[in-house]
């Protein structure tokens, strides 16, 4: 009998070895889902986002995307529930309608660069000049702050790959990474400066974590059509992939990570949170235009 045991003893030891790891779970600090609402508020409110099943909510620094700024009033009436909340802006470009777009092209108008295709007026900018940060970006997150958020979600890093490179005044690809990168890693000392805590989440381009202290300046990062694009399309080609493993060492160095997938169709939605679920993500299910919160992903 005491031989039957030790065998059966080593037969389960050698089990728990090869058995399958558990998955890791969402970073505790942001939960696991996420809204995501850029526009459309309903009644120019944020009551129905503070009433959410989230931890962490997105929305734009300003209510109307252009200059009525959410208040720190109304912010902190979303941070009294235990969400943190995010403010959203551009780094790597400019949209016509923002209230900065007419300063630029009045004062600066060699900053704005080349059109985003896909974005009918949006324009890439010259990130890296020191005026992009005088009249733009520092005074984004000085906003962020009087407001009180929890921190800024800081949306196309992807400009160095997209702007002109005859708009990039002599710069190459790896020059314009690098600028990128330390623009980033200027807002987080800027802004963690100010306010210990101050959460620094880029979205997109994961590869930045390859520049010197990018790494160390973000807190997480946000991660469009990781497996569905805009819209129930799954994401299989070759960059699909490249983001994911970029992502997986975000991930496994700390940083959480915050991904939205864009499908309508049930089983997308239920394969997509199955990943999120998979991938210790922090992950929504919603539409393109961003203009509602998605139900959180059901319990797989």
């Amino acid at each position: 009998m005491r031989g039957a045991v030790a065998v059966l003893a080593a037969v389960l030891t050698v089990a728990a070895c090869t058995a399958a790891p558990r998955p890791p779970a969402p970073h505790p600090s942001v939960g696991p889902s996420w809204a995501y609402q850029l526009q459309d508020y309903r009644d120019g409110r944020l009551d129905q986002l503070a009433a959410g099943p989230y931890r962490t909510v997105v929305i734009d620094l300003a209510r109307d995307a252009h200059a009525d700024w959410f208040t720190a009033g109304e912010v902190a009436r979303v941070r009294a529930t235990g969400k943190r909340v995010l403010a959203y802006f551009e780094v790597g470009s400019i949209e016509d309608f923002r209230p900065e777009y007419p300063l630029l092209r009045r004062d600066a108008p060699d900053l704005i660069a080349n059109e985003w295709a896909e974005w009918p007026g949006e324009f890439f900018v010259r990130y890296y000049d020191e005026r992009w940060w005088r009249l733009v970006v520092q005074p984004r997150v000085d906003q962020a702050l009087r407001a009180d958020f929890d921190g800024v979600y800081l949306d196309t890093p992807l400009a160095y790959e997209n702007i002109r490179l005859a708009a990039a005044q002599g710069r190459d690809r790896t020059a314009l990474a690098r600028e990128m990168a330390a623009l980033i890693a200027r807002i987080s000392a800027y802004g963690k400066a100010r306010r210990p805590g101050f959460l620094i989440v880029p979205q997109n381009s994961p590869e930045l974590r390859h520049q010197p202290g990018y790494t160390a300046a973000i807190d997480g990062i946000g991660m469009e059509e990781l497996f569905f694009r805009a819209t129930d399309r799954r994401c299989a080609d070759d960059w699909c992939a490249e983001n994911l493993a970029e992502t997986r060492a975000l991930r496994d160095a700390g940083k959480f990570v915050l991904s939205v997938d864009y499908a309508t169709r049930p089983a997308d939605v239920r394969a997509a949170c199955k990943h999120y679920a998979a991938e210790g993500f922090t992950g929504t299910v919603t539409v393109l235009d961003l203009d509602r919160p998605a139900p959180p992903c059901p319990r797989v």
